[in-house]
């Protein structure tokens, strides 16, 4: 019978195992939370994107109803002072221009949520440009 000496080297298969396994399963941690955090970003986005989507939308039907029942008129804000916006409850902005072009009135409605800009406009008048 044999007898292996093993007393310099016992426990080192082990303890390269189990460091092994540690860093590989802190890595997929990691690359797991820097996935989860880019979704919750990207769904944050979708919402903020939606609340300037119907900020724009609002402040375009308000710049059109102003037209069509207080005769409002078209014409570029003065610099320095805010154009007339409708109020919006869902934490969300609105800004609106209007300039007259070629007998048409040009209307852009711009909304904004968080850092995320979306923009409608529209041309109100006699010919299409």
């Amino acid at each position: 019978m044999k007898i292996f000496n093993v007393s310099g080297r016992s426990g080192q298969a082990m303890l390269l195992t189990i460091l092994m396994l540690s860093g590989t399963i802190i890595g997929a941690v990691a690359i797991g939370g820097y996935m989860m955090i880019s979704q919750i970003r990207q769904s944050t986005d979708v919402i903020n994107s939606a609340k300037a989507i119907f900020a724009a939308d609002a402040g375009l039907e308000w710049r059109l109803y102003k037209f069509s029942k207080d005769g409002q008129e078209c014409k570029e804000c003065p610099a320095g002072e805010a154009c007339p916006a409708p109020t919006l409850n869902n934490s969300a902005s609105v800004k609106t221009s209007c300039v007259e072009q070629g007998g048409n009135k040009v209307i852009k409605s711009t909304g904004s949520s968080n850092k995320i800009y979306r923009a409608f406009g529209a041309v109100v008048g006699g010919a299409a440009p």
